[in-house]
């Protein structure tokens, strides 16, 4: 087969992954129906639980019937999806196990460590260890992927992970988090309708109490202007606490202090990143732009933007539900051209059929 008609139907079968409640309504019409041929290719399933720092994680490993020790990818979770069963990694299961490729999705850890990334990304290493002995993996090509934090974390997990054989960053960003939150606040403001005045007096609290945390302002500057964002009626979509908090046990300066851009220094793996092009959570431009900055020294790492897609690779969304939390649930990508360079990707780097 060549490599255009690879693509062809690599493409194909990708492009059939719309959102999971419309194919549900359609297979439930279809299924009745005397031309109805149920596929070749079935996936099949498998609970999968493991041990991380002393936790007991648990989750779904998805594959090809009858597959022997195939590919495999990891899922790491966004901060706002961490269930397993979510509408968010429907898509990795429909498109991947018929590619060859087992899918492994379990529940985030919540409690102790759910906000630290090191603790985060080391979950997803132990699961990749507890796949290598599963008859359904090849342990030797296992990889993560995943998207919005969790992008951040397949980079951090690839990084401290010697064995792992890839790395797919999904609406990532390669800065900080402080200045990735920034840009998203700003956003959310002006999509809600608020002019530069109340954008600046939300950016002013933020930034003071992130000095204040990091020890270069005083307690009293912070609370003055975190005093005056807290009287505006926008205070509720800026993601702040009411108070400044505690250096000491402040788990968003644990955060902060997160660069991903020193993780791809350690990565030798394959490495995708992609982004949506209308993207109002990530700053694209300018992670792109890093990216163009280090790719003489990594030519491990591919970085493409997705035409209008937003932070989840979804088409058409209103920008008001792509900020909205009560959204997020429903989130499940549905750009074609996504689907499409996810799996030629890993078709290229030998990981998919």
């Amino acid at each position: 087969m060549n490599d255009v008609i690879r693509f062809a139907v690599i493409l194909m079968m990708a492009v059939q992954c719309f959102p999971a409640e419309a194919q549900h309504e359609a297979k439930a019409q279809v299924n009745n129906t005397p031309w109805h041929v149920p596929l070749d290719g079935r996936v099949e399933k498998e609970n999968v639980w493991f041990l991380s720092r002393g936790t007991r994680l648990s989750g779904t490993l998805y594959y090809p019937a009858g597959q022997h020790q195939g590919p495999a990818v990891v899922v790491l979770h966004g901060a706002s999806s961490p269930s397993q069963d979510l509408p968010l990694y429907e898509h990795l299961k429909q498109i991947l196990p018929p590619l060859g490729v087992a899918v492994f999705v379990y529940d985030r850890r919540s409690g102790e460590g759910q906000y630290d990334f090191q603790v985060l990304a080391e979950d997803g290493t132990a699961a990749r260890t507890a796949l290598t002995g599963n008859p359904h993996v090849d342990g030797a090509r296992v990889g993560y992927w995943g998207i919005s934090q969790g992008g951040w974390l397949a980079l951090a997990a690839a990084a401290i992970d010697p064995k792992a054989a890839f790395a797919i960053s999904v609406s990532a960003p390669m800065t900080t988090p402080d200045v990735q939150m920034n840009f998203a606040v700003e956003n959310i403001l002006r999509i809600h309708g608020y002019g530069p005045k109340e954008i600046a007096t939300a950016l002013d609290a933020r930034r003071a109490v992130d000095d204040y945390l990091r020890g270069r302002l005083d307690r009293a500057s912070a609370e003055r202007a975190l005093n005056a964002a807290r009287q505006r009626p926008w205070f509720p979509l800026i993601y702040m606490d009411d108070t400044v908090g505690n250096p000491e046990t402040s788990s968003w300066l644990k955060q902060m202090r997160f660069d991903p851009m020193t993780k791809l220094d350690k990565i030798s793996a394959p490495v995708l990143m992609l982004y949506g092009q209308d993207d109002p959570w990530v700053p694209v431009r300018l992670s792109m732009d890093r990216l163009d900055n280090i790719a003489k020294q990594h030519p491990n790492v591919e970085a493409v933007v997705v035409a209008g897609a937003d932070h989840t690779m979804m088409l058409g969304v209103d920008p008001k539900d792509q900020v909205n939390p009560k959204f997020f649930p429903k989130e499940a990508p549905d750009a074609p051209a996504y689907f499409a360079l996810l799996a030629a990707w890993l078709a290229q780097h030998g990981f998919a059929q």
